[in-house]
Parts: C-alpha cells; sequence; structure tokens
C-alpha cells in the first residue's frame, strides 16, 4: 500500500522508511528533516493507524497515541486518504483531532491515479470529503499519487501558505471594520426583546488565529451568529486550511 511513508520516500528520493503492502507498518512517529527550494520541513510520519473495527490489540491503540502527539507536534497536519477506499472512521477521529489542536490541515487524497475520471471526479470526490469531514470544510484539498509523484511537488506551497494562514494576525481597527460592516449585514439575534450587541473584537492569540469578540450579554451570543461571524472573517483574510476560534466576553455597555 502506498500510504504516508511512500510519499515521505517520494519526497525524499530514496526509501528512508519502510514500505508495506500491511496498514500499521509504521510503528512509532518518525522525524524527517528535508530542505528545497520552497523551505525547511521536518516530515513526522505518524504511526499507522487501522480502521476502528481493527483496533483490538493494545499495539494499534499505541499507535493511535503516538499519532496523537505527533499532532500536537506539527504545524500542518497532511489529513491523508485513501482514494480507493474513502473516509474510514478512523480518518474522520484524527481529522477531528488536529481541527481541535488548532492546526494547518491539508486535505491529501493519494492513490488518484488508480481512479478513473471524467469532467465531474474531483469536484464530486471534493464533496463526498467535505461531507463527511464537516468540521475541515476550510481544509484545501489535493489529489496525489505517491508511487508516481503526481502533484506531490506542488505540496510544499499548499504546506507554506497553510502555515502562514494558521499563523497570521490581524489588526484590531481592520478586524472592527469587518466585523461592523458584518453586523450592517446582518442584524445581531435578539431574545425576548434584549438584542445582542458586539462592542468590538480583538485577536488574541494566532496557531489557530483566535478572536476575543465583546459583548453586551454572553447568552445572547448564539452559535449561528458566531458561524456567521467567523465567515465574514474569512471571507476578508483568507485563513484558509486553518480552524477559526472565538471566544465571547462580556462587557457590559456603559
Amino acid at each position: 500500500m502506498y500510504g504516508k511513508s511512500s510519499l515521505i520516500n517520494k519526497i525524499l528520493g530514496e526509501n528512508r522508511a519502510i514500505v508495506s503492502d500491511i496498514a500499521g507498518t509504521t510503528r512509532d512517529a518518525i522525524d524527517t528533516e528535508y530542505e528545497n527550494e520552497n523551505g525547511k520541513y521536518v516530515f513526522i510520519d505518524t504511526a499507522g493507524v487501522r480502521r476502528k473495527s481493527k483496533v483490538k490489540e493494545s499495539i494499534e491503540k499505541y499507535s493511535i497515541m503516538r499519532t496523537l502527539l505527533a499532532i500536537e507536534r506539527a504545524d500542518v497536519c497532511l489529513m491523508m486518504i485513501d482514494a480507493t477506499e474513502g473516509i474510514t472512521d478512523q480518518d474522520t477521529k484524527i481529522a477531528g483531532e488536529a481541527h481541535e489542536a488548532g492546526k494547518g490541515v491539508v486535505i491529501v487524497v493519494n492513490k488518484w491515479d488508480c481512479i478513473e475520471k471524467d469532467n465531474n471526479t474531483t469536484e464530486k470526490y471534493k464533496k463526498e470529503v467535505y461531507e463527511k469531514l464537516k468540521y475541515l470544510s476550510y481544509a484545501p484539498i489535493i489529489f496525489i499519487s505517491a508511487k508516481t509523484g503526481q502533484r506531490v511537488h506542488k505540496l510544499f506551497e499548499l504546506i507554506n501558505y497553510v502555515a502562514e494562514q494558521n499563523a497570521l494576525r490581524v489588526s484590531t481597527s481592520v478586524l472592527n471594520q469587518v466585523i461592523n460592516e458584518a453586523i450592517a449585514i446582518v442584524q445581531p439575534p435578539t431574545d425576548k426583546g434584549k438584542r445582542l450587541k458586539i462592542l468590538y473584537g480583538t485577536q488574541s492569540s494566532t496557531k489557530p488565529p483566535t478572536f476575543v469578540i465583546f459583548v453586551n450579554d454572553k447568552d445572547l451570543f448564539h452559535f449561528s451568529y458566531e458561524r456567521y461571524l467567523v465567515n465574514q472573517i474569512r471571507k476578508e483574510f483568507g485563513l484558509e486550511g486553518t480552524p477559526v476560534r472565538i471566544i465571547v466576553r462580556e462587557k457590559k455597555d456603559n
């Protein structure tokens, strides 16, 4: 099976990692340093994770734990999907962990050379991926073949771009301009005659971009309006490939 280890071998141009037909051959997370015209990288070839139904032995649970530790160490996670198998339960779990950890994510669909294609194949596959990984709707998708090297060289620009987006910092004045424009388009919700007032916002941190929004009443700040604001922020600043976090703070409007 050509998977994560095969991708690293293709990038390096040499057999530095073990390649096997058995899923889960790589039992530990292996660091590989690599440099090219796009920059310096450290690839963490994570332990192989089998499908949920096959996770029986303690060694497999250990592999999952090592994968989660690798996610914590990474700046950008390459979420690799086997095009011939589709998205597995474990793919969903690992993708969710990367999202929760606030990491930049690129969805890498491997074995694209094995798929019969027509004019709609790519878009149809993208739609299926986003339907199954709804919380990763912000992540770009690239179709590759680790075996033939198809589009592997394009990964680096995408990795750099997503890393930049994950570390993006927005000025307070521009952020509030975007928030005020969003409020003008869609008024904040009301509850029992009381309207949510968004006083101002500021960015508190990066990796992922995290914004603190000060409001008159936290209880009025519904999830649907938070999602709307995040979408407006993304529309203005891009933030492709990275989660965006909102922290709501209450501040009395005098």
